[in-house]
């Protein structure tokens, strides 16, 4: 390797690489950064050397003859975190960084980075971890005379933080295709143009069109960007009513499993034909989903003459199309929407497990909130002490030792 015996700390040093047979290998750049000036807080070494496969693999190569080894996925990471150089929200923002489907999810991500959710989380926290000390005072100091209005107050400041966690769940399931990436699906019944739709968003045919009706039989699935968004795109199986065809029913059943699945739906109908039995399988499935779901209802082939009951749809916004000629009413729509989803100053929630976690803490402070009007202190403490583990799980461990740090900091008791 390179033949230098100390390196600076933090200084870029042009060196010669060499391999154990002193063998030159390139001219690189070597950087050592000193535990625990580095991400991972441990001695860490910096290669940069030409570009291309062939000279990084051949110093690869040597390091690891010299005792090195691969690193794990995501190891460089976990030992930050292990390290206490990051917490648990800065590593998974750090993950889904890298993975990130838009403009807005990378603001957001690096947000995260910087440690709004973690000043935000670690506040509530200590806000329950307060509330938890006047109690267990409550409990360990009955004879001691206390303030009359302590339970008044601690049941006050616990709806507020109920409040808080309250808007960021919400907020943060409304925006979850922001960090994971938004799915859409196609639904209608056979042969109403929805490979067509999907042929002319992609402008390409990616899926087989055809007169005869049920020829997509399984779900296509494509990434396409709009705007600023990396957003996934599913054409499914035409859902009729009724089927006895065994491969039409399983085709059905994933098309139904798309919708669950999608953050917006776009349910095709087809303007030249009455309204029937499989249109309205669409429609029952459409008013099933609309306040969980974004629903755009397209009515395709407006330039046919027109046959369908469009009364049947007054409690959606129509986009009327014509899949032959044009189908930028569709996008545009799209567009507009998933740009309205973009967050300005909201801190959101950014993995399933902080989601849940948060989830687990509002149960658990509920449930904390009806024993504690009951007297029940003891109770109260103990899930009380539930909704600060959840809540510590998305930062870090809790610590009980910190509730003694509250009650001495605060009373004034056995002196």
């Amino acid at each position: 390797m390179a033949k230098k015996d100390d390196f600076k700390p933090r200084f870029a040093t042009l060196c010669n690489l060499y391999n154990t047979s002193g063998e030159f290998i390139d001219e690189a750049i070597v950087i050592y950064f000193k535990a625990p000036k580095s991400f991972t807080c441990e001695d860490v070494i910096e290669f940069q050397c030409h570009g291309g496969l062939v000279v990084a693999s051949l110093i690869l190569e040597e390091t690891l003859k010299l005792g090195a080894r691969l690193a794990n996925p995501g190891e460089f990471t976990k030992r930050a975190f292990l390290n206490g150089r990051i917490d648990l929200t800065k590593a998974e923002a750090i993950a889904k960084l890298i993975e990130s489907k838009s403009l807005d999810a990378a603001k957001i991500l690096s947000k995260q980075l910087k440690g709004e959710l973690k000043e935000y989380m670690d506040s509530l926290r200590d806000s329950l971890i307060e509330i938890l000390a006047y109690v267990e005072v409550s409990i360990d100091y009955a004879e001691e005379d206390l303030p009359l209005d302590l339970m008044d107050n601690i049941s006050r400041k616990l709806d507020s933080i109920s409040k808080e966690l309250e808007k960021t769940l919400l907020i943060s399931l409304k925006r979850e295709g922001l960090i994971e990436g938004f799915k859409i699906s196609i639904i209608g019944k056979p042969n109403v143009g929805k490979s067509s739709l999907l042929n002319s968003i992609l402008s390409y045919n990616r899926a087989i069109i055809s007169d005869v009706a049920g020829t997509t039989r399984d779900t296509i699935e494509e990434e396409i960007r709009v705007g600023t968004h990396l957003v996934k795109i599913v054409d499914t199986a035409g859902i009729r009513g009724e089927s006895e065809d065994f491969i039409e029913k399983m085709g059905m059943q994933r098309s139904v499993k798309a919708i669950e699945e999608s953050d917006i739906v776009l349910a095709v109908f087809d303007n030249s034909r009455e309204f029937d039995n499989d249109d309205k399988k669409i429609l029952d499935l459409i008013n099933e989903y609309k306040d969980k779901k974004k629903i755009f209802v397209i009515i395709n082939k407006m330039d046919l003459p027109n046959r369908l009951d469009l009364s049947k749809f007054k409690d959606f916004e129509l986009i009327k199309i014509s899949c032959k000629q044009d189908t930028s009413l569709v996008m545009d729509s799209i567009q507009k929407y998933l740009d309205s989803q973009s967050i300005q100053n909201d801190l959101i929630l950014i993995s399933k497990r902080q989601i849940e976690a948060v989830r687990e803490a509002l149960n658990a402070i509920k449930e904390a909130k009806e024993h504690l009007s009951e007297g029940e202190l003891e109770l109260f403490s103990y899930l009380l002490n539930d909704a600060i583990s959840y809540i510590s799980s998305v930062t870090r461990p809790f610590e009980r030792d910190e509730i003694l740090d509250k009650m001495f900091s605060n009373f004034c008791l056995g002196k």
